[in-house]
C-alpha cells in the first residue's frame, strides 16, 4: 500500500512565539513555517505557500496552518503541542478540522475534539485521528486554552508537530 506523508513542525527557539488568537470558533489554527526545518517533510508539496490562494502565503498567515492532501485516501492525522506554562489555564483542547478557513465548499468541518485538564507537569499533548481526505479540502490543526468560567487564555505554543499520512490504495469490495 503506497503511502504519502507531510509532516510540519514549529518551534518557537527558531520561530519566535506563537500566541494563541482565537477565530469565531473559539480555536486557533496552528501555524506552520514553510521552510524545511530538521523534522519537516513535504516532498508531495501539501504545505506550499501557494496552495489556497493568488498569492503566496506567508508564515505566520492563517493559510500557513494548512496542509492540503496531494492525494485522495485514507488519512491518519496526528499532532504533538507543547503549552507555555500558565497556572491560571485550567483546560487545554486540540481538534483536526476540515477546511478550517471554509476556502472551499466543504466548508468547516471538525473532528476528534479533545479536552484534557492542566497536570503538574509541563503541558504536553499528542493527539491521533483517522478520517477521509480528498484533494482540493486543507485540514488543519486547531487549538483552545480555558481559564476559570471557560474564558478564553492566550497562552503561548512552545512546539507543535502537525503530520498526515495519506493511504492512497485504499481497496474497496
Amino acid at each position: 500500500m503506497s503511502v504519502v506523508i507531510c509532516s510540519l513542525k514549529w518551534e518557537s527557539a527558531r520561530s519566535g512565539a506563537q500566541r494563541v488568537s482565537y477565530d469565531p470558533d473559539g480555536y486557533h489554527l496552528v501555524r506552520f513555517p514553510y521552510a524545511e526545518s530538521e523534522e519537516s517533510y513535504d516532498p508531495w508539496g501539501m504545505h506550499d505557500p501557494a496552495n489556497g490562494g493568488d498569492t503566496p502565503s506567508e508564515f505566520p498567515d492563517p493559510r500557513s496552518g494548512l496542509i492540503w492532501p496531494s492525494h485522495d485516501g485514507w488519512g491518519v492525522l496526528s499532532a504533538m503541542v507543547f503549552w507555555a506554562a500558565d497556572p491560571k489555564t485550567l483546560e487545554y483542547r486540540a481538534r483536526f478540522v476540515r477546511d478550517p478557513l471554509d476556502m472551499t465548499d466543504r466548508r468547516y468541518d471538525s473532528t476528534a475534539t479533545t479536552d484534557s485538564a492542566l497536570t503538574r507537569g509541563g503541558q504536553f499533548r499528542t493527539y491521533l485521528w483517522q478520517m477521509f481526505v480528498s484533494t482540493g479540502t486543507p485540514v488543519g490543526l486547531k487549538v483552545s486554552a480555558r481559564g476559570p468560567g471557560d474564558t478564553r487564555r492566550s497562552t503561548s505554543l512552545t512546539l507543535a508537530e502537525f503530520k498526515l499520512a495519506i493511504h492512497t490504495d485504499v481497496q474497496e469490495p
